[in-house]
């Protein structure tokens, strides 16, 4: 995955680190040369200086093949307006953007550009957002131990029971959403196309229900 981040402070230099050790494609843009030293030693990815707001920044951090932007400079309108650039100019396919103000983070979700809180937690939601970007986030219990995430029904899956999905202290399926209608689902119950399915997921079950839904159970 090509992953670009804007602002290469705390937050930042972090996630890149993280996602680069993973083996995934990251480009960093900050606009002080100063910010490649808040990188790690043998960092594998690649530092770009200059201002995430302008296009040929953008750009010569190959935006145009990016997979997912996360804008997380120290400025919330510049967040903002980064991340609905990548995301209605150059279609960039996932991205986010870091905020503090309670109210910009409404108006960004108005305009279809996800949001994190600037909180101790940034690190790791941004992360897992972006490897489980088909699961939507509802709510969060704790410090994230659990999560309520929805998801779509995938093409495999109408006609096979829903209880397949369910693991002991793991993953649970608790709601699904049918034809407009909300309904708890019984043993029984089985899946049709359309579903809008909520589980109730470990944080540490994440990669294991992804799997369920990228492919068919069982292989």
């Amino acid at each position: 995955m090509r992953v670009i981040i804007a602002g290469c402070g705390r937050v930042g230099s972090v996630l890149a680190a993280q996602l680069a050790s993973e083996g995934h494609d990251v480009w960093v843009i900050d606009n002080r040369a100063a910010g490649r030293h808040a990188l790690p030693p043998g960092f594998a990815g690649h530092f770009e200086e200059g201002d995430c707001l302008g296009r040929h920044t953008l750009e010569r951090a190959g935006v145009g093949d990016a997979d997912a932007l996360v804008a997380v400079t120290s400025a919330d309108n510049r967040n903002l307006v980064c991340a609905r650039t990548a995301k209605e100019t150059y279609r960039v396919p996932m991205v986010l953007a870091r905020v503090n103000d309670v109210r910009r983070a409404e108006l960004a979700e108005e305009l279809g550009v996800p949001t994190i809180e600037g909180v101790r937690w940034t690190v790791h939601q941004i992360h897992q957002r972006l490897l489980h970007r088909h699961l939507s986030a509802a709510m969060t219990f704790g410090n994230g131990e659990v999560r309520l995430l929805r998801s779509d029904i995938p093409g495999y899956l109408p006609g096979r029971s829903l209880s397949e999905f369910d693991i002991d202290g793991e993953i649970r399926v608790v709601e699904v959403t049918r034809a407009g209608r909300s309904l708890i689902p019984r043993h029984s119950t089985t899946a049709e196309a359309g579903d809008m399915v909520t589980f109730a997921v470990a944080v540490t079950a994440l990669g294991r229900l992804r799997g369920f839904l990228d492919k068919e159970l069982g292989t």
